[in-house]
């Protein structure tokens, strides 16, 4: 599978790095790609830096986005012509204090994060994923062959919730579909879920737990 990488931070760095040993060739992306050269040669052979724009026209699989919350609009606009019914995979968190007033709203909306990316990137198939994970388990507990961790995904048709469960699957965690987006807002900033590393079944019950009331 071709993935774009939209924002090679701690999130984007460290997934970018697990799919490529697992055999994906993956798209790091930055405004300034020619700063990626350590991070696409420690990811190895099936990796290259490119420009935003280049990661989008080179018709990838499915694209995750790991930026700040607040560059979605902008991407989403900018963009438009290349993601159309590509899979997007949103990890991003509306955090108020980083991303501002439209992080506020969102938190304070009808609706919750993801499916507000999902009215940005109106013509992908978005999932939710990567987002509660705190960094550093993400970096180090992948490739487990036992005491797995659970990430949590959601997913919005067919297509993306089986690429979502293969991507999670393939690094060596365990997958817990939750639902569709609309499902999501366990997984937001302090909410249930969010910065939760746990074994399967825990994560289940704590899910669980949600829809009992």
């Amino acid at each position: 599978m071709k993935i774009g990488i939209i924002g090679s931070g701690n999130m984007g760095g460290n997934l970018g790095k697990h799919w490529t040993k697992t055999g994906h060739n993956v798209l790091f992306s930055s405004r300034h790609p020619e700063e990626l050269k350590g991070l696409v040669k420690e990811a190895g052979k099936n990796a290259e830096a490119l420009s935003v724009n280049d990661t989008f026209e080179a018709n990838a699989d499915a694209y995750l986005l790991a930026v700040p919350f607040k560059a979605i609009d902008k991407i989403s606009e900018l963009y438009a012509g290349e993601y159309g019914n590509k899979v997007i995979i949103d990890a991003t968190n509306p955090y108020p204090e980083r991303d501002g007033e439209m992080a506020l709203k969102v938190r304070n909306a009808n609706y919750n994060a993801s499916e507000y990316t999902a009215m940005k990137f109106v013509t992908a198939k978005t999932a939710k994923a990567f987002n509660t994970i705190h960094a550093e388990h993400l970096r180090d507990r992948a490739f487990r062959n036992v005491n797995k961790l659970t990430i949590p995904y959601a997913a919005q048709d067919k297509e993306s919730k089986a690429v979502v469960k293969q991507l999670i699957e393939d690094i060596g965690f365990d997958s817990l579909y939750i639902g569709n987006l609309s499902d999501t807002q366990i997984m937001d900033p302090d909410q249930v879920i969010y910065g939760k590393s746990l074994k399967c079944n825990e994560l289940k019950e704590l899910v669980d737990a949600t829809k009992s009331y």
